[in-house]
């Protein structure tokens, strides 16, 4: 509460959070009647009963899993341990949006769903025997250790913005990582399919509740996007190796500048920023640079992409073997 009596912008932004509450809930319960509730064991057995189908199941797995590309392999790895960078998540949610009421509820819910990504990629890579487990459950302790706290000056609207942004990102990652994998092995792509799913579901509770927060203070939501979508701090990047994790997803077509800069063209115009109208100084000053931000993202990628030479990777969690990825992005 004292920061509160500090900080009067934080003790409005929590006025509206609970003036909204009702309408948090209902998109809650849009989510909960709309979700196909599944879990890991659902998709990959491990029961002590298993039968001789299911070991040749598991054979055929290993077997198709062997022909996966390396680079497929670093995004699936990435995507792990972001998934299992939950914790980190959980927290901040709960710092910025509070232990109580609606928003807790949804935390719990959400931090539930999330969990089984998680658990299921690892059942998988352990299944298939994709990696050097010791390699990369030492990434993932560090990743957990290091933490993650990025600079939203207590701001519950940045929080917002960025699960917005993030689990869309996330959503795309998994897409289009699952796409190449189906070439390959079709149950890596049915695991995928089924996280992208719960990945979409999320996507549209936070874009919808942010625009609640739009519509009931505008130019504080507007100065939050405008802190948050030009450089967003994407979840996993205290990694060890994140930068060259990072290019080879772009380089391989499943994540990078380009596949950042159509979510964002997205909910620019889902949210209809360009319309909203009646802004203070700030809130102007917010729209212009939200509107700008395509372009400037688009040049960025250009210039990315005109800087990258074929350039060979190796990491400890494929045992360092060496492949080379060329300049270009894949399509």
């Amino acid at each position: 509460m004292l920061e509160h009596r500090l900080n009067p912008d934080l003790a409005a932004q929590r006025e509206v959070l609970d003036a909204i509450a009702p309408q948090v809930r209902a998109l809650m319960e849009r989510h909960r009647q709309s979700r196909k509730l599944w879990m890991p064991s659902e998709l990959l057995p491990a029961s002590e009963h298993t039968d001789a189908n299911h070991e040749a199941e598991l054979r055929e797995i290993r077997s198709r899993a062997r022909g996966l590309p390396d680079s497929v392999r670093v995004a699936l790895a990435l995507n792990l341990l972001t998934e299992e960078g939950l914790p980190h998540f959980h927290r901040l949610v709960a710092q910025y949006l509070g232990h109580d009421g609606v928003w807790a509820e949804w935390n719990n819910l959400w931090t539930a769903e999330e969990d089984r990504h998680g658990c299921v990629l690892r059942d998988y890579v352990r299944d298939a025997r994709l990696f050097d487990m010791r390699a990369l459950e030492h990434l993932q302790y560090q990743y957990l250790e290091a933490g993650f706290n990025p600079d939203w000056r207590a701001d519950p609207y940045r929080l917002l913005a960025y699960t917005s942004l993030q689990e869309k990102a996330t959503q795309t990652a998994h897409a289009n990582a699952g796409r190449i994998a189906g070439q390959y092995e079709p149950k890596l792509q049915k695991i995928l399919a089924h996280i992208c799913a719960d990945e979409a579901r999320h996507y549209a509770f936070y874009r919808d509740t942010f625009a609640l927060v739009l519509k009931a203070d505008t130019n504080r939501a507007l100065a939050a996007l405008a802190a948050v979508a030009p450089s967003l701090a994407m979840p996993g990047h205290t990694i060890a190796g994140y930068a060259q994790m990072s290019e080879v997803e772009r380089r391989a077509g499943i994540y990078g500048p380009r596949e950042y800069l159509k979510l964002v063209e997205d909910l620019v115009k889902h949210w209809a920023i360009d319309a909203l109208d009646g802004l203070s100084a700030v809130g102007r000053a917010a729209q212009e640079k939200i509107m700008q931000l395509p372009a400037r993202l688009a040049r960025m990628a250009d210039y990315i992409e005109s800087k990258a030479h074929t350039r060979s990777f190796s990491f400890d969690f494929i045992y360092q073997r060496a492949f080379e990825m060329a300049a270009g992005t894949a399509r």
